[in-house]
């Protein structure tokens, strides 16, 4: 491999980008990865180095759980000092949550691991697949000095590089997919790639990296509503071997303040169970106390989600949970930001 250019490692796990139709049924399935370069001659004139890995087999990224975390982050641990920045190919639906337990995974992430996918699949003539992949490829080859530019888990669509433990898919037509609502974008794509030094993270680089592989599934996650059964969420929260519970509650992390609902709350919490506030809204923060109906969630120990996406607020319990971290320092660790995904 070259030391002059950066070395880049991209890592097919299936999705839309690598698409085709079936010829009988007009279904999409995934087609070899090998294909993807041949279709993308443009490749070849990037000022970098591509090397390719695959998933044996491709999914969806409907499919995506823990399980393909691990294997991702096992494929950039085992290769981390021979690429400069990582390129993970994956379907759009799930791609947040891939990119929030990524970020949680790497501690002390030094390089770009840098998510995308597409809306179409890169056979398809209006296909939004090469501009993605190009530009991303260039993101994570970015060089300041000779060390990269991003070193933290991003995930670029349409033009724009965000933080990945920040996105939201908000559109499943439009080919701007993404959106992250409470945090700048990192870098734009235009006549020039424009990056926001001031937004990019900044890890301490003279700590060992540290790959985190343990998650706990055990959780569930409850959106409230009006006319919200006691019955229903007393079942739900007894459920056997529940360990922790993300609570998407309305506006700035407002309840309805029914005695039986407190009740239950506090009971929970009391058995050793951690309770998350994210708000429902796609942008803001959550903030307990500012009104009444949040008051007493403060009182009883809810762990405040601040501003920070329901996607990241899930993966980062599943990863806490898995770290075995005490519940008396968890509210604590949960209320701050680990890796740039809450204020």
């Amino acid at each position: 491999m070259s030391q002059s250019q950066p070395n880049i490692l991209l890592i097919y796990t299936g999705g839309t980008i690598g698409m085709i139709k079936d010829p009988d049924t007009g279904a999409l399935k995934a087609f070899d990865f090998e294909n993807l370069l041949d279709r993308i001659p443009e490749l070849k004139l990037l000022d970098c180095n591509i090397n390719t890995i695959s998933f044996d087999d491709p999914i969806d990224s409907s499919n995506m759980s823990p399980e393909y975390w691990i294997q991702i982050a096992e494929i950039i641990e085992n290769k981390y000092s021979a690429f400069d920045g990582f390129v993970v190919l994956h379907g759009s639906d799930t791609m947040s949550y891939s990119a929030s337990a990524l970020s949680f995974m790497f501690e002390n992430l030094a390089k770009p691991i840098i998510f995308t996918g597409s809306q179409l699949p890169i056979g398809d003539l209006r296909t939004d697949a090469k501009e993605n992949l190009i530009t991303s490829i260039q993101m994570a080859s970015l060089q300041k000095n000779g060390k990269p530019v991003i070193r933290e888990v991003g995930l670029y669509f349409e033009y724009k590089l965000y933080r990945g433990n920040r996105t939201t898919k908000l559109n499943a037509e439009h080919f701007e997919a993404f959106e992250s609502l409470n945090y700048p974008h990192l870098a734009e794509s235009g006549v020039h790639l424009n990056v926001s030094e001031n937004a990019l993270f900044k890890p301490n680089i003279r700590k060992k990296l540290i790959v985190h592989k343990s998650f706990n599934t055990n959780i569930a996650l409850i959106k409230l509503f009006p006319g919200i059964s006691e019955p229903i969420l007393k079942s739900i929260l007894n459920t056997a071997n529940l360990k922790g519970v993300i609570l998407e509650t309305y506006g700035a992390g407002n309840t309805t303040t029914g005695q039986w609902f407190i009740a239950l709350l506090k009971q929970t919490i009391k058995r050793g169970i951690p309770i998350i506030n994210v708000t429902q809204c796609s942008g803001g923060s959550v903030m307990m106390g500012q009104y009444e109906t949040s008051s007493q969630l403060k009182q009883i120990g809810v762990v405040s989600g601040k501003d920070i996406t329901t996607e990241a607020a899930l993966t980062k319990l599943m990863f806490m949970l898995g770290e075995d971290i005490s519940m008396k320092t968890f509210k604590t660790i949960f209320e701050t930001s680990l890796r740039g995904e809450m204020n």
